[in-house]
């Protein structure tokens, strides 16, 4: 049995409150990627570590709140129980949404970054057909506990100021791209930095996580704005 640290149980107990205030207040739910430490679904068989997840989004959508799932680097390897069951709607790419006449880019943001030519390699290859066949072919039982280790392996979240600034700088290029095509919001996840950065147009914001920040956007009907769920919080 897979043995959870005190702080993923505290994290998930308090997700799980989040997804009860969404629950509460209604409206549309949008996961933008890496809900899982590691996600890969075989034909017939299912990470089931995770059935509490599986459960509070399905109460969700009973609920009737539309729950959207963009692929992450970590969960990326997804069939029918995620695509058809799971979720309302579940985006492989870059997303486009409009809501009440605003336009937002939605990204996971892992690859974009100029430096990072190795990795839009590797993810090429992770991602790839032949790939995802031959690991399918790895039971189970090795093929989580592989990903699991690897996963672990490259959990480096902690960066210095100057190289969170690299990173805001660059991605600050890219919104301000999509701005300029029309767009109002460039919204990405996946570099552990909360930012919400009004551009010429428009605005970025990079989503943090839920690791350290608990972190979240909201869209209120006429502005997008970087939430902490602790603020919302009642003891």
């Amino acid at each position: 049995m897979l043995e959870r640290s005190e702080s993923e149980v505290s994290r998930q107990k308090k997700l799980f409150r989040f997804f009860h205030h969404v629950k509460e207040t209604g409206g549309t739910l949008v996961i933008n990627g890496d809900l899982f430490d590691f996600y890969f679904e075989y034909k017939d068989v299912i990470p089931k570590v995770y059935v509490p997840f599986y459960h509070e989004i399905l109460k969700l959508r009973e609920s009737g709140v539309k729950v959207h799932f963009i692929l992450g680097n970590h969960d990326y390897w997804v069939r029918e129980f995620i695509t058809d069951t799971l979720f309302d709607f579940t985006y492989f790419s870059d997303t486009p949404f409009k809501i009440n006449g605003k336009k937002f880019y939605v990204t996971h943001g892992d690859g974009y970054l100029s430096w990072d030519t190795g990795y839009r390699i590797l993810k090429a290859f992770l991602h790839s057909r032949l790939f995802i066949w031959f690991y399918r072919m790895i039971h189970p039982r090795i093929g989580y506990a592989f990903a699991r280790w690897i996963s672990k392996k490259g959990e480096h979240y902690l960066h210095s100021d100057a190289y969170n600034k690299k990173i805001c700088d660059e991605m600050v290029i890219h919104a301000q791209k999509q701005l300029d095509q029309g767009f109002d919001y460039f919204i990405t996840g996946h570099y552990h930095q909360a930012k919400d950065l009004p551009l010429n147009g428009g605005k970025l914001l990079i989503l943090g996580d839920w690791l350290s920040f608990f972190s979240y956007a909201k869209f209120d009907g006429h502005d997008l704005k970087l939430k902490f769920w602790d603020n919302h919080e009642t003891p």
